[in-house]
């Protein structure tokens, strides 16, 4: 294909991207550099029968002035990135002075906003991705192997927690883990303690989660692997049971490699979306045990009558700095066996 006619061919889908990719990410990094006007008060004298006293006042008239002539804010480069909400730099360096063991410096850090939340969604993202991408690929062969009469029905039950909306399935367990729930007051009768509950634990409430982001995403892992299948070589089967191979020995040095280039797909999906994880946390009511980096840009702007613009926009770039560098090693294997193959 001639260069010209190439560009020609690309060019709707690379204005779509700079219109609704690029230049939202461009806004929100020049956003981020800005913080929000401080409310101009002014102080007076109010006088009694007993004397005066100073009283402080919001001037409204001028405060809405300075943001109309400053509609970004107060220019503050990257101290949004390093305050205390964020990088905090400061304090981790003061706890990296005071503390004597590594422990003590963890337990400071891992109390800060920012990296409690990071914490929170690289293990959430650690755990679900690769089982999501193991149990999806044993369903899918599981499946593959039933009876044609039998296919559909499981194909159908499977998609399932796929087609519940993500706040609606949340929810849904949320109740079910509640002390009046299906889960919870078996849980509670089974171990004899009316006081124990999954939300009480930081720990349990994790472990909450992380089973609902897999029930939730393996059915797009499973229909993925599943149509895969479907492509792979009849006669290369063939050739390996005549040689004598295993089930096992099929599934590792035939099924795998053949799927290789959807497992590179499904491990990029997964990782940008589980990186993302937000609905969970808001529906289990979650906040007090686990926050996400989504969770955090979300409370910034539910701000009452003030969003934290600059502070929204600094997570989402270090967020999606987050999953560029998460998606990294994915992308460079995939082109390293794309230029082995093509050599």
């Amino acid at each position: 294909m001639k260069h010209r006619t190439f560009f020609w061919f690309i060019l709707p889908t690379l204005s779509a991207m700079i219109l609704f990719i690029a230049l939202p990410i461009v806004s929100v990094f020049i956003q981020s550099l800005f913080v929000e006007h401080e409310q101009v008060l002014v102080v007076s004298e109010s006088c009694g029968p007993f004397g005066c006293s100073p009283t402080t006042t919001v001037d409204v008239a001028a405060t809405e002035k300075l943001r109309q002539e400053q509609p970004l804010g107060q220019f503050n480069g990257l101290g949004t990135y390093i305050n205390r909400s964020h990088l905090a730099f400061a304090e981790v360096g003061e706890a990296w002075r005071t503390t004597e063991t590594f422990g003590a410096f963890w337990k400071q850090v891992s109390n800060l906003p920012f990296y409690r939340a990071l914490i929170f969604t690289l293990t959430y993202t650690a755990v679900v991705t690769p089982v999501v991408i193991a149990l999806g690929l044993a369903i899918a062969v599981g499946v593959n192997n039933l009876p044609r009469m039998l296919k559909g029905p499981s194909i159908f039950i499977s998609l399932l927690p796929f087609l519940v909306t993500p706040l609606v399935g949340s929810l849904i367990l949320f109740w079910m883990v509640d002390s009046d729930g299906v889960i919870g007051a078996t849980i509670q009768r089974v171990f004899n303690d009316p006081s124990l509950s999954l939300k009480a634990s930081t720990t349990l409430t994790w472990t909450m989660l992380i089973v609902y982001g897999i029930w939730h995403t393996l059915p797009f892992s499973f229909i993925t692997f599943y149509a895969g299948l479907q492509t792979v070589p009849e006669d290369t089967m063939e050739a390996a049971m005549i040689d004598g191979a295993s089930k096992w020995q099929r599934m590792i040095h035939v099924i795998v490699p053949h799927l290789s280039p959807l497992m590179a797909f499904v491990t990029l999906m997964l990782l940008m979306d589980n990186f993302r994880v937000f609905e969970p946390i808001v529906s289990f009511k979650a906040e007090a045990h686990a926050t996400s980096l989504s969770w955090i840009i979300y409370n910034d702007l539910r701000e009452s009558g003030n969003p934290l613009y600059g502070s929204a926009g600094a997570t989402s770039m270090m967020t999606i700095i987050g999953v560029v560098i998460l998606l990294t090693p994915v992308l460079i294997r995939t082109w390293r066996d794309f230029s082995r193959k093509a050599h």
